[in-house]
């Protein structure tokens, strides 16, 4: 009688995720409010947070959401999500309409992710980053893997298309004379090929960080070298006993130390942010050479 009912326990709080929902969300809303009116304890912070890692950062989060695109609609429901206090999520193809950054945010937001993540998608990055138990849809049947993608293409894998039923191909790269076996590996070419969709993606993720990173340390050279010669020149005015002169420069020398203050700021915010970037993708090749 209970065949086909799924029966949660009274603890599991879930939440789910289809690209319809992006209906629910309220025209005239800001990215920000859609966040804060998730649930009643969320607090503005937190809200901002949830909005930088689902690339609504600074005033993006003042966005209306009719203004939006239909992949930053799905980016704000994800976020509805995740600011939420859920411990299970269903996501279903999460990645449709995303670009490649959008889903590594996502990704490094799951990944974050306390609960248990139920999730559909073709996307393989994802499922080389999260899965760590597949159900697997093949020849007409469903079946559980435990285990990650990476070991279920190193054990069973994919069948080439055409080949009959219960056949396991071999790699492209593997010897054709090699006798049928029960176990297949990704080929090396298709390491190679996804090797390089991560050095891609952190490339692109790394060099606009490496590039403004760059540009708040000249900016610091430069304003220190003003510094110096404000500090000359009011030791010039010292010394003839200017106060007008005086205190003109010290307003300068003060918002000058105000401005390199704040860069440092930022030099340490982006060094940061480059060395999360850095290991995350560092442990996306690690897994993948597994």
């Amino acid at each position: 009688a209970d065949k086909g009912v799924i029966k949660f326990n009274p603890g599991v709080e879930t939440g789910y995720f289809e690209q319809t929902n992006v209906s629910s969300l309220n025209d005239n809303s800001t990215v920000e409010e859609e966040i804060l009116n998730s649930h009643e304890d969320m607090d503005r912070q937190p809200a901002r947070n949830i909005c930088g890692a689902m690339m609504f950062e600074g005033d993006n989060a003042l966005k209306l959401i009719k203004v939006l695109s239909g992949g930053e609609k799905s980016r704000v429901m994800l976020g509805k999500l995740l600011a939420r206090p859920l411990n299970l999520l269903m996501l279903d193809e999460p990645t449709n309409h995303l670009d490649m950054e959008a889903c590594d945010s996502l990704v490094a937001a799951l990944d974050n992710f306390a609960g248990a993540v139920v999730l559909v998608t073709h996307n393989e990055m994802f499922l080389h980053s999260l899965a760590n138990r597949l159900i697997v849809f093949k020849n007409g049947r469903v079946e559980v893997f435990e285990g990650t993608y990476q070991e279920f293409l190193e054990k069973e894998g994919w069948e080439d298309e055409g080949a009959a039923p219960g056949q396991v191909a071999r790699g492209v790269d593997e010897p054709a004379d090699e006798p049928e076996t029960e176990t297949v590996r990704i080929s090396k070419k298709e390491m190679r090929r996804l090797r390089s969709e991560i050095i891609a993606m952190r490339s692109k993720e790394i060099s606009p960080l490496q590039k403004r990173s760059d540009k708040t340390e000249k900016e610091i050279e430069d304003l220190e070298s003003k510094l110096e010669e404000f500090n000359g020149s009011i030791q010039e005015a010292t010394e003839r006993m200017d106060g007008k002169a005086i205190g003109e420069i010290s307003s300068e020398i003060g918002r000058c130390q105000s401005r390199i203050d704040e860069l440092f700021e930022v030099l340490v915010e982006v060094s940061e942010e480059m060395e999360e970037k850095n290991v995350y993708f560092e442990k996306m090749l690690n897994k993948l050479e597994r």
